[in-house]
């Protein structure tokens, strides 16, 4: 283990960026009970990885995409914030938000295997868990949010929400934002720019009505001001009027409460506050995306849309919800509940809140409540946006740094005052810092955003190591930009 510096000392020397072969150092914010020590994992023999390899190749479509494309990593193990490859070597995970509260943590681990013994079956037969994880998601949002529908994917929740929009106001328009992904079923598809501009393609559908992303960087209004979040929300009124004069009626205004994939973007203030009185009144209902980012990640508060000072109609959420196992969640009104049942067909999903997954459910809320995963994520988030300024200042490929708790995004420019995205640039850091054994992702409409979402354990020594290894590949980067 290398030894935790102060970051002055880091920026200036560095520090030792040697593989580390199999730890089992786990890095949980705090080890509460003894019996929570990961046991010993047997691991079955895997396959050489030329052969895996193969096989993918083969057998995988090919549109299924893999992380470092010309050399892929094969991961055999993960254990807290770090993955293990076949050969023993550790790497630092920086993207995993799925794995909301580290990688196998025993509590999941024991939450899982108990109730397994015990019982796995559809939700048309009673059982506790759902009602009692029903209960205490609920006591974690605003009142008027008192009725839930549980589904497996984010994009099943997604989908589940426009539905019941739909029905309930009787419209069949849906208002997004440019650059938003919000999941791959054919319908969220057509309301995912994001995807749109990879498939050199833009929506032509009639009920799909798209507006600017409250970009405070890159955007045409800058900074984080309640006046730019009005400018921004008048857009969105100015899009539903010229879609009422064309006949048409809003159903729904379908919105990430941060934007992921979009380049990590947090609104300027008023955004939503503003943008969903539009949409309300032009009889729409309005649903917060917490797909990627709810559950304590921002570190100030549970929900992203909190910050807005909003309450949507409607809430999703998904990834962090069970550390990866298949669970999401529709929250909502109970008129808009009572206005979907009403329809005569009952709502009915094979999988989704089976015992398992909401067992498994309770347990990431335990972890994060009872290991203190959500004020982890601000004050060592609150680092990290510090120390990442101060490289800011001695790095001209660094244009922006945004974000909040271990939600933060790094965009690289080529040049700062005409801000011309730092596209192979970025894709070199990327890849630089795999040979360093730390796994960032890069994304964004224009893949210059590096985004830092790690598991909700990230610790400040973790946080150091990340910061000195960015410092360095952004020296060695900036010197290639020079020749």
């Amino acid at each position: 283990m290398f030894s935790v510096l102060p970051f002055s000392t880091i920026l200036l020397h560095g520090v030792n960026n040697k593989p580390r072969k199999g730890l089992d150092f786990v890095s949980w914010s705090s080890q509460i009970n003894a019996n929570l020590s990961t046991a010993p994992v047997e691991c079955k023999e895997a396959l050489p990885k030329d052969e895996t390899i193969r096989l993918r190749h083969n057998l995988i479509g090919k549109a299924c995409a893999i992380h470092y494309q010309n050399n892929p990593i094969k991961i055999v193990r993960g254990l807290g914030t770090y993955l293990y490859d076949e050969q023993g070597n550790r790497y630092l995970d920086c993207v995993n938000n799925v794995t909301h509260v580290g990688h196998c943590h025993p509590h999941v681990i024991r939450a899982c295997d108990n109730q397994m013994k015990q019982l796995n079956t559809n939700n048309r037969f009673l059982h506790d868990s759902i009602v009692q994880y029903a209960e205490r998601i609920l006591a974690k949002l605003p009142e008027k949010l008192k009725v839930c529908f549980f589904t497996c994917t984010g994009s099943e929740a997604n989908d589940l929400a426009l539905r019941m929009a739909r029905i309930h106001t009787g419209h069949e328009d849906i208002v997004v934002l440019d650059n938003a992904y919000h999941g791959h079923t054919s319908l969220l598809m057509e309301l995912s720019a994001y995807k749109q501009k990879q498939m050199n393609k833009t929506c032509d559908k009639d009920y799909v009505h798209v507006v600017t992303t409250p970009d405070p960087y890159r955007g045409k209004y800058r900074g984080y001001t309640e006046e730019t979040g009005v400018k921004y929300a008048n857009e969105v009124n100015e899009t539903v009027e010229n879609a009422q004069k064309n006949g048409r009626k809003v159903a729904a205004f379908l919105v990430e409460s941060a934007q992921g994939c979009g380049g990590q973007i947090i609104f300027p203030d008023g955004f939503l506050k503003h943008s969903f009185k539009h949409i309300r009144e032009a009889g729409g209902v309005c649903i917060a995306d917490e797909v990627q980012t709810g559950f304590g990640r921002i570190g100030d508060n549970f929900w992203v849309f909190e910050g807005q000072d909003v309450v949507p109609d409607i809430v999703t959420m998904g990834k962090p919800i069970a550390n990866g196992h298949p669970i999401s969640l529709v929250v909502t009104t109970q008129e808009i509940a009572d206005s979907f049942g009403s329809t005569g067909a009952t709502y009915f999903n094979t999988f989704g809140g089976n015992p398992v997954s909401c067992e498994v459910a309770h347990a990431v809320l335990d972890v994060i409540e009872e290991e203190g995963l959500q004020k982890n994520a601000l004050e060592v988030g609150n680092f990290m946006l510090k120390h990442l300024k101060e490289l800011q200042k001695v790095h001209p490929l660094i244009g922006d740094v945004r974000g909040k708790g271990f939600y933060i995004g790094i965009e690289l420019v080529t040049d700062r005052d005409k801000r011309i995205p730092a596209t192979a640039e970025a894709l070199q850091v990327k890849t630089k810092l795999k040979d360093r054994y730390i796994i960032l992702s890069v994304d964004g409409p224009d893949e210059n955003v590096l985004k830092f979402k790690p598991p909700m354990c990230f610790s400040r020594m973790d946080g150091e190591f990340l910061l000195s290894n960015l410092n360095e590949v952004f020296s060695e980067v900036e010197a290639t930009m020079r020749r």
